[in-house]
């Protein structure tokens, strides 16, 4: 039997103490383990950064994950943050490299939340630092008074896009996703097309539009008790097989 594709998980780089760390969530790592059956392989996040070519030459596949972090605005060049916005320059200075060489190396991406502001960003789109404050969107955060359940609980269907790869996921057009995020696409990133969008509007989900690589990008939170829900795995699972193809090819 071949061996389980390896799968690359970017760290969060965070300041524990006097001593920096790289931590990935753990709800990520078990939905690589038990969604996708393939093997987490963590990427810490460096100043200088690692050798990426080669890191990416050695892996079947990359998740993206959701932080608390986001994206430092002036990599999509407008307005300056806003204060209490929290940052990890040494994450931008890996992700953002690895997105366009993943896709130039047909590397498959999944990439959840921060992962998809990531994939745009590198691509060349912007961002709404605040989607509440931006126009006519709906404010999409989770109460952080709930429980945990109940933050990623169904907040909003989604409208997918007919022949996309979500909608053939979900069998369905619409489907039911969690909320948890305060920023979201401004711009679309060149070479995207859109996978699906909330009833206000705000885009998703995002893949490639040349259909060169697997790549997939959401806004929501599918690792959330992945096993639990179909599309939720259904997700996990279409990533597994181009991981599986790729670790075919690699071998």
């Amino acid at each position: 039997m071949p061996s389980a594709p390896l799968v690359g998980l970017p760290s969060d780089r965070k300041q524990i103490g006097l001593h920096p760390f790289q931590a990935v969530g753990e709800k990520y790592i078990r939905a690589i383990v038990d969604g996708a059956q393939c093997v987490p392989v963590l990427i810490p996040s460096l100043t200088p950064s690692l050798d990426l070519r080669d890191l990416l030459g050695r892996l079947d596949g990359l998740l993206l994950t959701g932080a608390y972090s986001n994206i430092e605005p002036h990599h999509y060049g407008l307005e300056p943050s806003y204060a209490g916005n929290l940052h990890d320059p040494a994450r931008d200075g890996t992700t953002l490299p690895l997105v366009p060489l993943a896709i130039e190396m047909k590397v498959p991406v999944l990439a959840v939340c921060r992962g998809l502001q990531e994939v745009n960003v590198a691509l060349g789109g912007t961002l709404y630092q605040k989607v509440h404050e931006a126009g006519d969107y709906d404010d999409h955060r989770e109460d952080l008074n709930a429980t945990l359940d109940d933050q990623y609980g169904p907040a909003h269907p989604v409208r997918l896009a007919p022949e996309g790869l979500l909608a053939k996921i979900a069998g369905a057009p619409e489907a039911d996703v969690n909320s948890l995020h305060g920023q979201g696409v401004r711009d679309l990133g060149i070479g995207l097309r859109v996978e699906a969008t909330a009833p206000d509007g705000l885009i998703e989900a995002v893949s490639l539009a040349s259909n060169d690589s697997f790549l997939l990008a959401v806004q929501w939170h599918p690792e959330w008790k992945v096993r639990e829900n179909p599309f939720y795995l259904g997700i996990f699972q279409a990533f597994a097989a181009a991981c599986r193809t790729r670790a075919e090819q690699r071998a």
